[in-house]
């Protein structure tokens, strides 16, 4: 047999969970920049406007790269409901009309964005400057409504809402319900803190990067601070609303928690363990902690609470706990670590002022490993989310394997999409490396008309600043 013969009678069900898995997990990425970053360009572009020569030409900059990012990610997400069709008709056919109306609003706020977004990049020295800074808003907002919206879907596959099925139709269907379900508020909270997470970290740790080649002026420490301000304020709060949404999830999706924990018999005062790997369905190398029914109170608010085990369910109906509970492991750890990185700069900031921050060359390169080390553990959260409820791609009401398509090509779109995404990776890092290149050599825009002359905070303590950028 051909192989492309071979590719045509392969099961649908794994490629299609795989291309799935590349497209969400390459786009959710660039789906954080669209959330987060223009927060951090307007508070730069704002301090500009009031005298900060530096943070109006980090906000530029600044503007070009989000601009790169939100084109590539235009392509990325367009894919993404492309193959919600393609891959998952058992879905669409049964319930677009529930969802539909997440998706539609979610393309309003794309286009939204996508104009401002040209309006901001094209307005540098065209438009008065506390108007050009206005237009961040809409962009601002339509991120996060769209990121939004898209949650909710999400959520709404772990908390299904919003229809009724009668004799196998789905009949009294309320879209708004469906946005609008038990899991939205937490998971969109969840997902917005991770990004702030992802893109604070990530900006902090490009100029961490260069700090550590020596290049500590002024205008690479205040790029480095702003982004890392946002992330020490999101990443602490960030296991407070993973609790919250581990409680819900202990009362709307047990046997996840189940597979999170390696809870394998139903039982009360339930230890909390802490690490260790799933081999041949048992934990081993975990560390329990000595407290009595900890994970009892952590799901239930109470140490004698009974907490639903794997054997509730049939085999069929559990998901792959060793992939659950080692990628909530990895997300845990990360999430520590990041907290006691925060916990450290603060520590520096209180006693040497926010300059001194940057003066440890062991937290700058701390702070190098931080950007990636965030986006891992989005990652692996989603992981979390998405493989701890198999086998239902609707909690409860559809199986993953009933909605997947029956075509027999899907291995080709598969490999297709891998060598696209790589192609837009390099394009995206290779654009993104000559513009910054640039700006090392000295390359600037024309100056902003507003653009002031004075310096009025966050003054440089070096007598002879570095000049080059």
């Amino acid at each position: 047999m051909s192989v492309m013969g071979v590719l045509a009678s392969s099961d649908a069900l794994l490629p299609a969970r795989s291309q799935m898995a590349l497209s969400l997990g390459w786009h959710i990425i660039l789906a954080s920049f669209g959330m987060a970053l223009p927060a951090m360009i307007f508070v730069l572009h704002r301090r500009g406007l009031n005298g900060d020569d530096d943070a109006l030409e980090i906000a530029k900059r600044w503007s070009k790269i989000g601009a790169v990012l939100f084109a590539v990610g235009a392509v990325s997400g367009t894919i993404l409901s492309f193959e919600l069709g393609l891959l998952w008709p058992g879905l669409m056919e049964q319930f677009g009309d529930v969802v539909g109306l997440a998706f539609a609003l979610e393309g309003i706020s794309f286009f939204v964005e996508a104009i401002f977004l040209g309006i901001y990049v094209y307005g540098w020295g065209r438009l008065p400057g506390h108007l050009h800074s206005l237009m961040l808003l809409p962009i601002m907002a339509a991120g996060v409504v769209g990121s939004f919206m898209v949650v909710s879907v999400n959520a709404w596959m772990n908390a299904p809402a919003g229809f009724s099925i009668v004799d196998g139709e789905v009949v009294d269907i309320d879209p708004v319900a469906a946005i609008l379900n038990d899991h939205v508020w937490l998971q969109a909270t969840h997902m917005y803190l991770a990004a702030v997470m992802v893109v604070g970290f990530t900006m902090a740790t490009v100029y961490a990067a260069r700090m550590l080649q020596g290049h500590r002026d002024r205008l690479h420490r205040l790029a480095a601070i702003v982004p890392l301000a946002f992330a020490a304020v999101a990443t602490p709060l960030q296991p407070v609303v993973g609790h919250f949404a581990g409680q819900r999830i202990a009362d709307d999706q047990p046997i996840k928690l189940a597979a999170i924990e390696v809870v394998t018999t139903t039982e009360e005062r339930a230890p909390l363990r802490l690490g260790g790997i799933v081999v041949d369905g048992e934990l081993r190398g975990a560390i329990e902690v000595p407290i009595p029914g900890l994970l009892s109170f952590l799901a239930q608010n109470d140490f004698d609470a009974e907490v639903i085990g794997l054997d509730a369910v049939p085999e069929d109906e559990r998901p792959p706990v060793a992939v659950v509970h080692l990628a909530y492991t990895i997300m845990i750890a990360i999430g520590t670590a990041l907290v006691g990185l925060v916990a450290w700069g603060v520590l520096r900031w209180r006693r040497n002022g926010w300059v001194g921050i940057f003066e440890s060359t062991w937290f700058l390169r701390a702070l190098t490993l931080a950007g990636p080390a965030a986006i891992i553990a989005m990652e692996t959260g989603w992981v979390t989310t998405e493989v701890g409820r198999q086998p239902w791609i609707v909690q409860g009401v559809l199986r993953t394997e009933d909605a997947v398509t029956d075509a027999g090509y899907i291995w080709v779109t598969l490999t297709v999409l891998v060598v696209v995404y790589a192609a837009m990776t390099f394009g995206v890092l290779a654009t993104i490396v000559s513009m910054s290149r640039r700006w090392q050599a000295g390359e600037t825009d024309l100056a902003t008309p507003y653009g002031p002359a004075a310096d009025i905070g966050f003054a440089d303590p070096d007598p002879e600043r570095e000049v080059e950028s």
